[in-house]
């Protein structure tokens, strides 16, 4: 059984867009701050820092090799949805600042307001067989097939990735980041059970 007989294409589409508007604008508060995050929207936010390219741009490349993964185990419906997912992101982050302008933010609440809606986009996309590429993809893939919860995954995987902001962040900063981690995937751990949704 697949979620096909839950959710049209329409209702697809639609959460498509709402999930990834929500992490994009989370990853605009996350910049905004100068935080960090997990995953491969972390690795983005990193090498944004020290090369020329735009984290939308950083992104969208590091998730290309991912497709193939996605395709060959999860199916194509599951990888042409993450790559729009991962589209949309990459260009929302990029432009979210042509929309909104922010004078001054509280650092802690950019960092858990952000991770929750991170968290909460990527719910939507996972409970409509998407994902944001990269670790999601693998994420999902292990609790799928080796009942590995997701959240818990993506939350070892995040924790490593921070502990590169050691080096080139300070620790406040790193510390917010750390917040913003745990609340993004508390909402993943909390939400996102196996045998909920199947994706075939």
């Amino acid at each position: 059984m697949t979620d096909n007989k839950f959710h049209t294409k329409r209702e697809d589409i639609f959460a498509l867009i709402t999930g990834a508007l929500c992490v994009g604008f989370g990853v605009f508060l996350f910049k905004e701050v100068g935080l960090l995050t997990g995953g491969t929207a972390g690795l983005a936010l990193i090498l944004s820092g020290f090369l020329t390219a735009s984290f939308g741009q950083i992104f969208f490349l590091l998730n290309l090799p991912f497709y193939i993964l996605a395709y060959k185990r999860m199916g194509w419906r599951f990888t042409l949805n993450t790559f729009i997912a991962v589209l949309t992101v990459s260009l929302t982050a990029d432009t979210m600042h042509l929309l909104i302008s922010i004078d001054q933010i509280n650092g802690l609440f950019a960092a858990v307001f952000g991770g929750l809606l991170v968290g909460l986009g990527m719910l939507i996309l996972f409970r409509h067989r998407a994902s944001l590429g990269g670790v999601g993809i693998l994420a999902l893939y292990l609790q799928e097939h080796y009942n590995i919860r997701a959240g818990k995954f993506q939350l070892g995987v995040d924790l490593s990735i921070l502990a590169i902001g050691f080096f080139i962040v300070t620790l406040p900063i790193l510390a917010l980041s750390v917040a913003g981690a745990v609340a993004l995937n508390i909402v993943i751990a909390i939400n996102h059970k196996p045998g909920r949704y199947f994706i075939s």
